[in-house]
């Protein structure tokens, strides 16, 4: 048995759409819906026999039924065609998806609870176990958790493993920080065997883990496919995209990856732009020469690194900066922090 799983997770549907804006300006929330459309548009096409979204499908967890519905909808689009969805809710949804009858269709099938979910394929058994986030102790907790999802690897062609959390050695950031030890962090070897591949969200940089920090080989490969669009100035050298991964069965082993790849995503730009830097004379001037000479699809964040004047604070009102930008640009100030 062969399959082709889509992977994708951290779509945060929902941030910067308010449902009835009271200004009109270009926001980000409709970045997020169109990529997540992008990025399923493969299995809306037949092109693969089961997709995983790995979490964080809101970007939080105190919305509205209509948002609820229109964040679904994409995935119910792909089940309607008869092409199984598999969903973990992640940290932003607290763990749970909100409303859950709305999520109610016999091919969207969401890890409530640790469980293992079977779908019937070519004949052949496939066995996802997973569990909703666990937001404290997950180091501990693992064990317990995996041991609930009643996963029997002895019965599946092919099984994986869907997470929403941080499992050593994934990188973050521009600094590349790394996650090493701590109760929030899975310990490589920790991972059971007789697995395909760990299916996961949470990471929002693309990438695949293969070894622990000690070089130890992991018992599978931990597969991110990063999130759909960048959700901070942290991610602005990120690639953002979701990941087509091919899968062999092996009923003795838990089956195998045989391939994989990454597909990039139409993700904004994001500019920093320093207003403190320079030697402003007429700071409303300076900003709309800079915008001008920006990527029209921008999103910027303005940094005030002095205390500003009066010119300056009048310029970065929300009203002057809606003048000031592209129509196509999204502006976001960055105020000094207050000392306590």
């Amino acid at each position: 048995m062969t399959i082709r799983v889509l992977l994708l997770a951290d779509t945060h549907l929902g941030f910067d759409f308010p449902l009835r804006p009271r200004v009109k300006r270009r926001r980000r929330g409709p970045d997020f819906f169109a990529n997540t459309r992008t990025a399923l548009a493969p299995a809306r096409r037949g092109e693969v026999d089961l997709v995983v979204h790995g979490g964080d499908l809101l970007y939080r967890s105190k919305v509205s039924a209509e948002l609820v519905r229109m964040a679904l909808e994409p995935l119910l689009e792909v089940a309607d065609r008869g092409v199984p969805v598999v969903l973990v809710p992640g940290n932003h949804e607290r763990s749970a998806i909100p409303f859950p009858l709305l999520a109610a269709h016999s091919h969207l099938h969401v890890f409530d609870r640790p469980r293992t979910i079977e779908i019937e394929h070519s004949g052949g058994r496939i066995g996802l176990a997973g569990f909703p986030c666990e937001r404290k102790g997950i180091r501990q907790r693992f064990g317990p958790l995996f041991t609930a999802t009643g996963w029997n690897p002895g019965v599946y062609d092919l099984s994986l493993l869907c997470l929403h959390q941080t499992v050593e050695g994934a990188i973050v950031g521009p600094a590349d920080f790394t996650f090493r030890s701590g109760d929030d962090i899975i310990p490589g070897q920790r991972l059971p065997n007789r697995l395909a591949a760990v299916l996961s969200g949470h990471i929002h940089r693309h990438q695949v883990l293969t070894r622990d920090l000690g070089g130890r080989g992991l018992a599978a490969p931990v597969f991110y496919p990063g999130s759909v669009e960048r959700t901070s100035a942290a991610e602005r050298d990120e690639a953002k995209g979701y990941l087509m991964i091919d899968l062999e069965g092996d009923q003795r082993t838990g089956g195998r990856v045989v391939d994989w790849v990454f597909h990039q995503l139409p993700a904004r730009p994001m500019v920093d732009l320093d207003i403190g830097a320079a030697n402003v004379t007429d700071p409303a001037q300076w900003l709309r020469s800079s915008f001008e000479a920006m990527d029209r699809d921008a999103v910027v964040r303005v940094r005030v690194t002095r205390t500003p004047d009066d010119a300056m604070r009048n310029a970065l009102r929300a009203a002057s900066l809606r003048d000031l930008a592209l129509l196509t640009q999204t502006v976001e100030v960055s105020w000094p922090r207050r000392e306590s």
